[in-house]
């Protein structure tokens, strides 16, 4: 294990070299915006994000490299501290403020204005980073031999590869450009429908995929081990839990259903069955979930936060070494306490002060959790929404018990747990990338401060993306199903209103036990029973994408490495094109001019051509990743030749 004392960083402390300039800050914040928007959009299409950091840092080194004729590798590190500052408030923000529009479109309260998001991103944010930055010392330096940060990691080594930049960067441009063409043709000109089903007469379970990049990448980049735990929990509420509903229900009417279930299946199909039933198994499967995985980090979580309070002397803020430099704990302790009083001040936000106090209490506490947990285990098995349920139970019961119920008291919880989540996000994100610093020899503050302006530039931006996404589609439509912002406005309807259908959600809640008890990861399965096969399928494909990438190269394990950093890349970029895309379409949609471009009522093309015809991209898809990944490098392999 490696002593902290015999580290030394690549660029040494004794150096200066450019880190914030002009060309960072413009770069960063571009990516903050474009990486923090894409994901906005997958995370309400499929309940997931994916990190944005590597990405990021590719481009960067593409850009300040082969464009810019510059060799700064601190200045390309600001460049994805702030990129990726994008993705973890898009995080945050999408798995609980579509909450507040689910309520307005039912008629129980108004939109949130622009303003309230901004405020509620904003404040969030900057508690992440503030609350982390105390921290830093205890767990990215003391524990440097300790904890890992696999993303933090992973990152450094991109940026150290710097040769490599260049092809790098253009592998993420190739999957942003194909995605982008990929998703025009299948929801701007309509030509190929973007999901086909499998039917069996007399069966009323229903199996099929959607054909979209953005969503095969995400199983790409979970790999086919999450991707088959998401694709089980699909099967079994598609293909178990609803032929069971319609064999057994017949012409009984079963609340939250308004009529006779073979009447809801005759005219609405499976979905009919998924959206009144199924949903909320899912929904009890993925709060027991949350709560497991919770209960089950709780010894860690003790550990955690005893250990970083004891190791939180000497954060480095008057240290002369420019490599041991944080923004200063006064500066931090003031700002904290500004955002506190602004948390039940600014009228814009339906938060009380006893609901500020509990955010600044549960907010440094997870906080803290959150950044010792991607460092041992990385971001994608960071317990956020874990953290984030029990968040909203007791801020719920709490303000329940204080009087603030009815709707009122809804939207105030779900403003705490937005603010909760987003700094749980963000404190995870920038422990990562104070790890990447660390390593590369980074000046603490300098990435802290770009940190803020990632932070910034991603909450003036995330309520114009919700808006816009909500105007063309609607929140809980099937173009954009929100299906975390739905599990948590279920959770706090239950809790303040006791009106759930609570024999559905205990299904889910003992389904997630068994799981546990078998020794399946839960939340991965309860994903899976949560969403729609279709997606499951989508992402199990890309799941066995990976896994077949990794077999054709086992025998060489550097080039297997390789290979799949290689289809990452390209997937992750194909996740930026498509959301990009959604979002030009998104406004399409608003301004009336979608239907313009749909081929497919123009041109009258059946549903079987359509239907084959998005069969054939989806091939296309498939063999695009293949020839960026597998093809590439045998490619390089005979020019070495």
């Amino acid at each position: 294990m490696e002593n902290k004392n015999d580290f030394k960083p690549y660029v040494p402390a004794q150096k200066v070299t450019p880190e914030i300039t002009v060309t960072s800050v413009v770069i960063g914040i571009l990516l903050a915006v474009i990486f923090g928007a894409a994901n906005a959009y997958l995370g309400l299409r499929v309940g997931m994000t994916v990190s944005a950091s590597i990405p990021a840092a590719v481009i960067a080194m593409g850009v300040i490299r082969i464009l810019m004729r510059r060799n700064s590798i601190l200045e390309s590190n600001v460049v994805q501290t702030i990129g990726s500052a994008g993705e973890s408030l898009a995080a945050g923000a999408i798995f609980t403020l579509p909450a507040l529009f689910l309520w307005a479109a039912e008629g129980k309260t108004t939109k949130p204005d622009l303003i309230e998001i901004t405020l509620i991103a904003l404040i969030g944010g900057l508690l992440g980073v503030f609350f982390m930055i105390p921290l830093r010392n205890a767990l990215i330096v003391k524990e440097h031999g300790t904890l890992p940060y696999p993303e933090g990691t992973a990152c450094a080594e991109v940026l150290l590869a710097g040769e490599k930049g260049g092809s790098s960067a253009l592998t993420v441009f190739a999957g942003m450009g194909f995605a982008a063409i990929f998703k025009f043709i299948i929801d701007g000109l309509k030509l190929v429908s973007g999901e086909v089903s499998l039917r069996v007469k007399g069966f009323a379970g229903e199996i099929g995929t959607q054909i979209y990049p953005a969503v095969m990448s995400v199983g790409y980049i979970c790999g086919p081990r999450i991707s088959s735990y998401m694709f089980s929990g699909g099967i079994l509420s598609w293909l178990v839990f609803i032929p069971l509903i319609v064999l057994f229900g017949a012409d009984v009417t079963i609340y939250p259903g308004t009529a006779p279930i073979s009447e809801m299946f005759a005219t609405g199909g499976a979905s009919a069955i998924w959206s009144s039933y199924i949903r909320y198994i899912g929904a009890g499967a993925l709060a027991a979930g949350g709560i497991i995985s919770l209960a089950k980090s709780l010894p860690l979580i003790v550990k955690t936060f005893t250990g970083a309070m004891k190791s939180m002397k000497g954060t480095g803020a008057n240290s002369t070494e420019r490599t041991a430099q944080d923004i200063n704990i006064k500066v931090v302790i003031i700002a904290i306490i500004v955002l506190t009083l602004l948390i039940w001040l600014i009228p814009a936000i339906p938060v009380s002060l006893l609901g500020a106090f509990i955010i600044v209490i549960f907010g440094f506490f997870f906080a803290t959790v959150s950044s010792r947990m991607v460092g041992l285990v990385g971001s994608s098995n960071n317990p956020v929404s874990g953290m984030s349920i029990a968040t909203l139970l007791i801020a719920t019961l709490i303000l329940k018990l204080t009087g603030a119920d009815g709707i009122d008291g809804m939207c105030s919880a779900i403003a705490i747990g937005s603010i909760i989540c987003i700094v749980s996000a963000i404190a995870g994100d920038t422990s990562q990338d104070l790890k990447t610093g660390y390593i590369l020899g980074a000046t603490p503050k300098k990435q802290q401060t770009g940190e803020i302006i990632g932070v910034i530039a991603s909450a003036l931006a995330i309520g114009g993306t919700l808006y816009l996404l909500d105007s063309a589609w609607t929140f809980g439509s099937d173009e954009l199903g929100a299906p975390q912002a739905t599990l948590m406005k279920l959770i706090v309807e239950g809790v303040m209103g006791g009106d759930l259908p609570w024999g559905l959600v205990f299904i889910g809640v003992f389904i997630a036990v068994l799981v546990e008890i078998i020794g399946i990861p839960v939340l991965p399965f309860a994903i899976g029973v949560y969403l729609p096969v279709h997606l499951n399928a989508c992402i199990m494909i890309g799941g066995l994408i990976r896994l077949l990438v990794e077999k054709l190269n086992k025998k060489d394990e550097e080039k297997q490495k390789t290979v799949v950093n290689d289809g990452i890349l390209f997937c992750s970029g194909m996740i930026a094109g498509e959301g990009l895309i959604g979002i030009l379409l998104a406004l399409l949609a608003v301004f009336g001019v979608d239907s313009a471009l749909n081929l497919s009522e123009k041109l009258g093309i059946p549903a079987v051509v359509s239907d084959i015809g998005g069969i054939v991209l989806f091939a296309v898809i498939i063999l695009t990743v293949l020839k960026f990944t597998i093809r590439k490098k045998r490619d390089k392999a005979n020019e070495k030749a």
